[in-house]
């Protein structure tokens, strides 16, 4: 049963907003008391949040889908929508968050480091709301935007001071045993070790972590193994320690072509060159370990590593290889820039900035894009023509018709706001007159030719009453 997962592919989804609510107040001697229609919920967000606690995303593998909840629709008598709830998935320290392309969205290194992965949608506003001057009693309501949605891919990286590479039954985990506190698995088959160890060192007065990198074999940087899954837990190590077994029962094996292939793997993955190295001579407890570890001694001194020698077995040349990575990890971390406090960066709206483009297709089609005209677009309910007749008076005063005259529209050209794949496209028709002027009854908008068949009906009922009440005036029996 997998009990370590490193990489997962998850699909998020916020909240949608809840919808705006278009109501009249009502009461005893006052049927039209004005609008009362309260504003919908915001949707929930979701949010990644570092746990120290959590050392695996197991979790995501198994659920790899999570939502959050919706708000609630507004009511009337100025009730405003409840806000959906705020999803929080706790992730292991050192989760790089990725979109489905392999670009890098968020690094989240330190305890409580947060990432909004999804956005919640905005609660649409209630007709109480979008009452003004001109329109007292609006008889419609924007709808709640929906929440984003998208898939992301979460890779751990384990957040070390030093990695230990090596050949498969070098010893990496013996000696984060005897190193460390940690108590993993040890055996003398390959592939022990499955997932990467991680113990805390207490050198003097200096603590670090130190992680074992399981699974390196010749090709491990194509695939080969289990190397290619756990390489990427090496990237934030400081100091890399090459676990050299000078014991190994294999007759085509020496400590020194094992080295040159993990390098030559190192190599490969890329992004390694600057961390210093410390090769490590291992099993020396044996007597065939202890000659072969004094004849590779000086070649691998010659390359310019520095070597020790090392028994976790026999508990020999422990101290002095802890306090080396102590000194060299403290030098690490000496040079590493001071972190500073966040600047908060104001960016002026630049003069001439509208806000929104408006361009040009090769089929004719003009294409609005901007926060503003693609948001609005999804509030609005398109089966009431008083909303669109609003959409038309907020896209009039942001300036949309004038640079849509500007860059040659006529009437009847096709225009389209948003992207290609989620768009509302309709034939331009210029309405430069806007206002309380062209408003008739609530719900309806007298620049839409076509009224709905409900107001067309209920005006022939209207006007079918009023010609009988004539009939009945004028009808005089004496």
């Amino acid at each position: 049963m997998t009990t370590f997962v490193d990489r997962v592919e998850l699909h998020v989804a916020a909240g949608n907003g809840g919808h705006g609510c278009a109501s009249v107040h009502r009461e005893k001697f006052k049927p039209l008391g004005g609008p009362d229609g309260g504003n919908g919920g915001r949707g929930g967000d979701v949010t990644l949040v570092v746990d120290q606690s959590v050392t695996t995303l197991l979790d995501y593998h198994h659920s790899p889908h999570r939502k959050a909840t919706n708000g609630q629709p507004g009511a009337g008598d100025n009730r405003s929508g409840k806000d959906g709830q705020d999803l929080v998935l706790p992730v292991p320290d050192g989760t790089v968050v990725l979109d489905r392309d392999g670009n890098v969205l968020a690094d989240l290194v330190g305890q409580g480091t947060t990432f909004v992965a999804g956005q919640g949608g905005r609660g649409g506003l209630g007709n109480a709301a979008l009452a003004s001057a001109r329109r007292k009693a609006p008889g419609f309501a924007l709808l709640g935007e929906p929440g984003e949605s998208r898939d992301i891919v979460l890779e751990l990286k384990t957040v070390a001071d030093v990695a230990l590479v090596g050949y498969p039954s070098a010893g990496k985990s013996s000696l984060i045993s005897v190193l460390s506190a940690a108590k993993p698995k040890i055996a003398d088959y390959p592939f022990t070790t499955l997932v990467p160890n991680l113990g805390v060192v207490t050198a003097g007065s200096t603590v670090y972590t130190i992680a074992d990198v399981p699974g390196l074999i010749p090709g491990a940087s194509q695939g080969r193994g289990l190397g290619l899954e756990f390489l990427r837990h090496v990237e934030r190590c400081s100091v890399l320690v090459h676990v050299l077994d000078t014991a190994t029962l294999e007759s085509d094996r020496d400590p020194v072509s094992d080295l040159d292939v993990i390098e030559e793997e190192l190599k490969q993955y890329g992004g390694l060159d600057d961390r210093p190295r410390i090769v490590v001579l291992n099993k020396i407890d044996i007597p065939d370990g202890q000659d072969l570890a004094d004849m590779i001694r000086p070649d691998l001194e010659a390359r310019g590593y520095r070597v020790f020698e090392a028994s976790a077995i026999a508990r020999t040349g422990l101290k002095e290889l802890s306090y080396a990575l102590a000194g060299v990890i403290e030098e690490a971390r000496a040079a590493k820039p001071v972190e500073e406090a966040t600047r908060v960066v104001i960016r002026p709206k630049a003069v001439d900035d509208a806000g929104f483009t408006v361009t040009q297709e090769e089929d004719g089609l003009y294409r609005v894009r901007g926060s503003k005209p693609e948001r609005w677009v999804r509030q609005t309910d398109f089966n009431n023509d008083e909303a669109v007749g609003y959409l038309a008076d907020r896209l009039n005063r942001l300036g949309v018709e004038d640079a849509l005259m500007k860059a040659g529209a006529r009437t009847g050209d096709g225009v389209a706001i948003g992207a290609e794949d989620n768009a509302v496209v309709f034939d331009w028709e210029p309405t430069m007159a806007a206002g309380a002027e062209m408003l008739g009854r609530r719900g309806e908008d007298h620049r839409f030719e076509a009224p709905r068949p409900a107001a067309q009906r209920r005006r022939d009922r209207e006007a079918e009453r009023d010609e009988a009440q004539r009939e009945f005036d004028g009808f005089n029996p004496f």
